[in-house]
């Protein structure tokens, strides 16, 4: 085992990040970075303060050969009293292919859902102005059918997805350890896919900012009537839909695949101590979403109004971020 692969191996055993690992050595995070991915080795000054943060002699640091480390202190507890699960190569490449297939199902699965309720605004709407020959019962039924298969075919994927991944689910709940060049060979792809990365995330995310501009052109175009006013303002309403879903299935797609990365590192999101807190919260956020989803579905059935009732996912997302940010501080000061 090289010094890149030790570092590394020791950091996550400690349930330290890049970052955490970084100010504890007064360096920046790029540094650690280059240290674990082999692209760069600390100084002698930086290779004794790594011996006693881990507690481990700078033999076994330095010296290739010596596959166990000589401790200076008391053994490293193990993960919860029991040893960690070790992550192969050929299963580190499998769970990146899961995740590219499940980058394409999800985010189409989620740009479904958004537009599932544009044809029943469109046609309530059409046949509300004049503008179809047809009943209102009859507008709404057909609007009620894209809306149903849409959604039941978004569940379909989601299940799907969930089905195919649930061989990889300790990767985002557990701790675990990688082999030898699992590491490195994760790293160089993220930083490969770097640049894709970035240009879908911040296409779909003008996209989102732009999906405003419809109903600003339709508060702007003179009409001939109050019919032809309402029509013009659901048709942007309907525009607006369809560039929030492309931006959001960008964003989910990009996130996806990148999240598949940090995983197997045990970076950003998924590092060990967030695991932890995801494990405490996850009963509070299956009863807040529940509630949430009940409350969409309950509101725009009971008032009709698909046109407005989307509004409360973006709002649900921000103040879930809020209530969690209140409960982890509330914890740190318990």
């Amino acid at each position: 085992m090289i010094l890149a692969e030790k570092i590394t191996e020791l950091r996550k055993k400690n349930g330290w990040s890049q970052e955490e690992l970084a100010e504890k050595l007064d360096v920046s995070r790029q540094a650690v970075s280059k240290w674990e991915s082999a692209q760069s080795v600390p100084d002698m000054n930086r290779v004794l303060l790594l011996s006693e943060l881990f507690g481990v002699s700078t033999d076994y640091l330095l010296k290739d050969e010596m596959g166990e480390p000589a401790r200076t202190d008391e053994p490293l507890p193990e993960e919860g009293g029991r040893s960690l699960r070790t992550v192969s190569m050929q299963e580190a490449q499998e769970f990146l292919q899961h995740r590219k297939t499940a980058a394409g199902r999800i985010s189409l699965g989620v740009l479904m859902c958004i537009l599932s309720p544009v044809a029943l605004i469109l046609l309530a709407v059409a046949q509300d102005t004049g503008r179809l020959a047809l009943t209102e019962e009859v507008a709404v039924g057909l609007g009620l059918l894209p809306l149903f298969l849409l959604i039941g075919g978004a569940v379909a994927l989601f299940v799907v997805t969930g089905l195919a991944g649930k061989r990889f689910e300790y990767m985002d709940k557990e701790c675990f350890e990688t082999e030898y060049g699992v590491a490195g060979f994760v790293r160089e792809q993220r930083d490969r896919t770097q640049g894709a990365f970035a240009a879908q995330l911040t296409a779909g995310i003008v996209l989102c900012v732009l999906s405003a501009v419809p109903i600003f052109i339709a508060m702007c175009l003179p009409y001939e009537s109050e019919t032809a006013s309402d029509f013009g303002y659901v048709v942007a309403v309907a525009a607006l839909l369809g560039m929030v879903a492309a931006g959001v299935w960008l964003i989910v797609r990009a996130a996806i695949v990148r999240g598949g990365y940090n995983a197997l590192l045990e970076e950003g999101d998924y590092s060990r101590e967030n695991k932890e807190n995801q494990m405490r919260n996850a009963p509070l956020a299956s009863i807040y979403w529940g509630v949430v989803t009940a409350g969409f579905l309950g509101y725009s059935f009971i008032t009709g109004r698909w046109d407005r009732s989307w509004i409360v996912w973006p709002v649900a997302g921000v103040l879930y971020g809020v209530i969690m940010a209140i409960v982890g501080a509330v914890r740190k000061k318990g």
